[in-house]
This record gives structure tokens, C-alpha cells and sequence, in this order.
């Protein structure tokens, strides 16, 4: 994995096939299309951009979709986890954590946990200000 530790700063997970060569790839030729329709125009040349902007838009859709199999996987895991860290008065407000909060919270450390949630539940914080508030970053290196 990655050669830097986690934290804030450096949570960002980039997946070089895609990020740097599948996206790239089709973009550029989706605009080499495109360039063809404008010197050849005709009903093929057309169709092949039609073409590769569903192959494009394809490639986000099975992107999202992975990412929101991990979103559910990650809200009950850290439910799970909520459940057994915070104190049992809070328990039943867990369900009042949003899908961002809970992600966010996943970074926390096992000690700083509960009082995270605790303050995102009273205090409705947002991801950003809940991975800001991490001391002890609990790394998750098995992001899609």
C-alpha cells in the first residue's frame, strides 16, 4: 500500500488503472471522435461518439457502483463498531449518524471514537470537520 501514512492530508485513495489510464484513455478518444464527426461528419462517425460516451460513462457507473457497496459495508461496520465503543445511552441515536459521518468516523482510533460521535451526533458535524478532528488516524487501506 501506499508508502505514506494515513491522516487527513494524505486519505485520498487513487487507483492508478483508473484514475491515470482507463478515465484518460477513453476521454481522449472521445475527443478524437468528436474530431472526426467535425471533419467526416456522417451517421458512423456519429455513432461512435455516442458510443464511447456510454463506454465512458460505463466506466463511472461500475466506479460508483463498487464505491457504494463499500459505503453500505463501511456503515455497518462502523455501526457494529459504534455499538460496542459509545456509551450505552447513545446507542439508539446511532441511526442518526449520516452515511458521511459514519464513513468519516472510520478513520478514528478505537479511543477517540466514541467521543467523536458523540460530538457529530450533538453537534451535526460534517465529514470534513470529523476527519479534521482525528488525532490517532486509523488507516483503511482497503478502499476500492
Amino acid at each position: 500500500m501506499p508508502d505514506v501514512p494515513q491522516d487527513f492530508a494524505h486519505h485520498t485513495r487513487w487507483d492508478p488503472a483508473f484514475h491515470f489510464f482507463i478515465i484518460p484513455v477513453f476521454v481522449i478518444s472521445l475527443i478524437m471522435t468528436i474530431v472526426h464527426l467535425v471533419r467526416r461528419p456522417g451517421l458512423h462517425s456519429a455513432w461512435v461518439v455516442v458510443v464511447m460516451i456510454a463506454v465512458l460513462a460505463a466506466a463511472f457507473k461500475i466506479r460508483l457502483y463498487s464505491l457504494k457497496v463499500q459505503d453500505r459495508v463501511i456503515r455497518l461496520e462502523e455501526r457494529l463498531r459504534l455499538a460496542t465503543l459509545i456509551d450505552p445511552a447513545l446507542r439508539s441515536r446511532i441511526p442518526e449518524l449520516t452515511k458521511s459521518q459514519l464513513v468519516a468516523l472510520r478513520f478514528a482510533s478505537d479511543a477517540e471514537l466514541p467521543g467523536l460521535a458523540t460530538r457529530a451526533l450533538n453537534e451535526n458535524l460534517p465529514a470534513g470537520e470529523i476527519k479534521k478532528s482525528i488525532q490517532n488516524w486509523r488507516p483503511d487501506n482497503f478502499r476500492v
